[in-house]
Order: C-alpha cells, then sequence, then structure tokens
C-alpha cells in the first residue's frame, strides 16, 4: 500500500472514532475514569474508542503491527514492516473536563519513522492529515508552519511556569505562552501556522507524537528530543524525553537555551 492509500484510511477510521467519543465528551454516556497508575486517567470512551481503531485498521492492514496507548504490547511490532501508533484520545484529562483540546492520533510507522498520519479534533471538526511527500492539510486545505527569524513576540505553547523559571541562564524574550492537555495538538497547531512552537519540557511516548511528527515535517517544521534528535518510533523503547517543535531557524534557537537548562 502506498502512503497516501494508507492516509486514506486514516482519516475514515479517526472521523469514525471521534464521532464515537463525542458522546462521553458532550455528557450523555458515563466517562467511567479510573487511573492507571502513574500514567494518568483513562476512560470508557479512550477503550472504546482504541477497539474501533483497532477493529478498522487491522481490518483493513492485517499484515501491519500495533501500538497503542491502550493496548497491550504486542511483540509483532517489532518484525512487522509497517506499525500502526494509536492514541484513541490524546488529552484525556481535557476531555474529562469538557475542555475541546483532545485529540484522536493514528500513525503509520516504517522503519522507525512515520509516513502517514492523522491527528483529529472532533470537539473543533479539524483533521489535520499528512504522508510522506504529501504536504500537511487541515480538513484538505495546505498548511504551512510560520517562519519567524527570532522568538520576540512568537506564540509558543508551553507550560509558563517553565519558560517563566528562574533556572533559565538568560531569560527568555517576551513571548505569548499558553498551554493545551493534548501534545499532538500542540504540534498540529504549529503544523498549521496557529502557533510558532512547541516545547514539552516532560517525556513523551511514541502514541503521544508520531502522529504529529510527519504533521510538522511535512508543513516546514523541524521536530525534535531535547537533545536535538530526530525521533524513531517502534523501538524497544517507545519514552522520549520531550519535544521541541518549530520552523528550523527558531528550533535551534529554542535547542540551545533547553540545553543550556540545568536540569538537577
Amino acid at each position: 500500500m502506498s502512503a497516501g492509500e494508507d492516509l486514506a484510511l486514516l482519516k475514515q477510521a479517526a472521523l469514525a472514532a471521534g464521532a464515537a467519543a463525542m458522546p462521553w465528551f458532550e455528557g450523555d454516556k458515563d466517562m467511567k475514569v479510573r487511573q492507571k497508575g502513574d500514567e494518568g486517567p483513562v476512560t470508557a470512551a479512550d477503550l472504546a474508542v482504541n477497539d474501533l481503531l483497532k477493529e478498522r485498521l487491522l481490518g483493513a492492514r492485517p499484515d501491519y503491527a500495533w501500538l497503542s496507548e491502550e493496548s497491550a504490547e504486542d511483540p509483532a511490532r517489532h518484525s512487522a514492516r509497517r506499525v500502526f501508533i494509536i492514541d484513541p484520545i490524546d488529552g484525556t484529562r481535557a476531555f474529562i473536563n469538557g475542555k475541546p483540546h483532545f485529540t484522536v492520533c493514528a500513525a503509520v510507522v516504517e522503519d522507525g519513522r512515520p509516513i502517514a498520519g492523522v491527528v483529529y479534533n472532533p470537539a473543533r471538526e479539524q483533521l489535520y492529515s499528512a504522508h510522506l511527500g504529501g504536504g500537511a492539510f487541515l480538513n484538505d486545505a495546505p498548511v504551512r508552519a510560520t517562519q519567524p527569524a527570532s522568538l520576540d513576540g512568537i506564540r509558543m505553547v508551553c507550560q509558563p511556569d517553565f519558560i517563566a523559571s528562574k533556572k533559565w541562564p538568560e531569560p527568555w524574550p517576551d513571548m505569548h505562552v499558553e498551554l493545551c492537555n493534548s501534545m499532538a495538538y500542540r504540534i498540529a497547531l504549529v503544523a498549521s501556522g496557529a502557533w510558532d512552537a512547541a516545547l514539552a519540557p516532560n517525556p513523551k511516548s511514541d502514541w503521544d507524537i508520531a502522529a504529529a511528527d510527519i504533521l510538522a515535517t511535512e508543513a516546514g517544521a523541524r521536530m525534535t528530543g531535547l537533545d536535538g534528535a530526530e525521533f524513531r518510533y517502534n523501538q524497544e523503547r517507545t519514552r522520549h524525553s520531550g519535544v521541541i517543535c518549530a520552523a528550523p531557524e527558531i528550533h535551534e534557537k529554542i535547542l540551545q537555551r533547553v540545553r543550556a537548562f540545568p536540569r538537577r
């Protein structure tokens, strides 16, 4: 299958998954929230959407492997040529609290890198999509990341208290800084040009970022870990130290500051 064909499948599945999630978001169904230890909350909606995506995606591509936040580990993923990487609801806390900052995330990864991905916010009817070499789109309209030359006055999606920390060797310039729960949505906002940069200093997993990674890349942004290295997915370890996403010029400026931040 081509990356374009895989993207068409992901889009159809994400739209169906978003429609399935909305009755819980709108209060028509019991969330049945429980805690997954230190990993945060999970709801009945997370599990139902995960099952829907698994049925639709693996039903259409039975030779692909599966990696999802809400599924047990599938050892077959290590030898499969392609793997679906899924977060049925990214931003579960926002979802529980009735805030429209959650997304359905689905990617196809080959040889450690995404070749197709969708990030769907059903509450705002925003479907972000991209496949390798095909550009990035919001509701089928092409999008590009902004290309500011400096950090002055940019719009950054990040924890405001992290930017305001006294530990920074050099204070940040004046910027507009806000946070939303879904990591994938933050990256999609950068890819679409709505925001200029996203910085996450905390660990993220494959399913948090794989689908959004190709959006950023195809939209002309650069997305790396806090060490400046490109992400590799479907590895033995699926956890990453953090995320920097921005146009290449200001990505480098953010990376330099992050490298100077004392970790202890």
